[in-house]
């Protein structure tokens, strides 16, 4: 009996496509967020642009003038922050559901992979022990390996995480300490 069967090839591939489009749609589903939050804060923006220049045009003197556009610096600066965050929270989401998938699809390919061996083993020839051995600690191996990338790639996220999460304070701090020296001015 030969553990290479068309049928078992089929609804390999077929599974494989299925698992594209659904991870090629939680890319798109990603994508389409991120394209929302954009026309969002254009919208935003243009309407906030308007109000300001109305705001600054109806100042009596230079200082009113002077006070408006100081006024302005700090609600910005909260706003590209607050968009930043929003940014990586879309994108940090997207990177978690299609790690779930991939990781739901490595673990399903995983124990095929070990199904093939275990019948390719019970099934191998006397003699072959060297061979069976072999593709057992490859298995094994590259199922390790797999491991350990896969927690450093976690690592590397967290890291990630915890600088945004750093810079973005730092940047609302420097926004709230230089919005009273821009009104002073």
């Amino acid at each position: 009996m030969s553990p290479f069967m068309p049928d078992q090839f089929a609804a390999v591939q077929k599974s494989n496509l299925s698992h594209l489009f659904t991870l090629t749609n939680m890319a798109f589903e990603g994508f389409q967020k991120l394209t929302e939050l954009n026309l969002q804060t254009v919208r935003a923006t243009l309407a906030e642009g308007q109000d300001n220049v109305e705001a600054v045009l109806a100042g009596k003197d230079l200082r009113e003038v002077f006070t408006v556009q100081g006024n302005l610096a700090q609600p910005a600066a909260e706003k590209t922050v607050a968009y930043a965050r929003n940014v990586y929270e879309i994108a940090s989401n997207t990177h978690v559901e299609l790690t779930k998938a991939v990781e739901a699809q490595y673990e399903q390919h995983n124990r095929n992979v070990q199904a093939f061996v275990d019948t390719f083993v019970k099934n191998a020839p006397a003699g072959s022990e060297a061979i069976t051995a072999l593709l057992q600690s490859s298995v094994a191996a590259a199922s390790s390996t797999y491991q350990s990338i896969q927690n450093a790639a976690k690592q590397t996220a967290e890291v990630a995480k915890a600088n945004f999460a750093t810079t973005a304070a730092a940047a609302a701090g420097t926004a709230q300490q230089g919005a009273p020296r821009a009104s002073k001015q």
